[in-house]
């Protein structure tokens, strides 16, 4: 049995509605969501392509972070005055004063979702990434770009396709370092 050729092909169009069109489209051809990347110097929801929404773990490991900060807090405020060999009575508050307590608590609860939610997104996008990606420049000019990677389909039947839909240009993918 002969292997199937990987299309690789790469379209770039000159506004976010041709590529809205053209991903509705290759989907109508039979090419999967999988199959197709939206390179873009613009921020580009899915929503906005028709596209499903992207997994992330970045909220689960914010709220972990919100969860480890508020333990700091819980542990500065409430823990550490009875730790120490010399607790400090000032006048006559409370050993643990209301307050502070409460700043302590909440700034140390968004310090640590804050960091949290830094290292999440720097660790789900995968940056940085020094592999060879595929782009086109044009896509720094404000240009849409489609990739189509898929061993399933025809390639001249979505290059066509591609042209049809408005593509300023349709060629084949190549990897470049940036």
């Amino acid at each position: 049995m002969a292997e199937s050729k990987i299309v690789d092909i790469l379209a770039v169009f000159p506004d976010l509605e041709p590529a809205a069109d053209a991903i509705e489209h290759l989907r109508s051809l039979g090419v999967h969501d999988e199959c197709m990347n939206v390179i873009s110097g613009i921020p580009v929801t899915e929503a906005m392509l028709g596209r499903p929404s992207q997994w992330t773990n970045v909220p689960r490991i914010a709220m972990g972070g919100a969860i480890l900060g508020f333990g700091a807090g819980v542990f500065l405020a409430f823990i550490s005055p009875y730790v120490y060999p010399y607790p400090v009575q000032v006048s006559s508050q409370a050993f643990v004063p209301g307050p502070p307590t409460f700043v302590v608590l909440f700034e140390l609860t968004m310090l640590g979702m804050l960091l949290s939610t830094f290292l999440g997104v720097f660790l789900d996008s995968l940056f940085p990434n020094y592999r060879p990606m595929k782009y086109v420049p044009e896509v720094s000019d404000g240009k849409i770009a489609i990739l189509v990677e898929c061993s399933h389909v025809e390639e001249n039947k979505i290059t066509d396709a591609l042209k049809k839909l408005g593509a300023e240009s349709v060629k084949p993918a190549e990897a470049q370092h940036l």
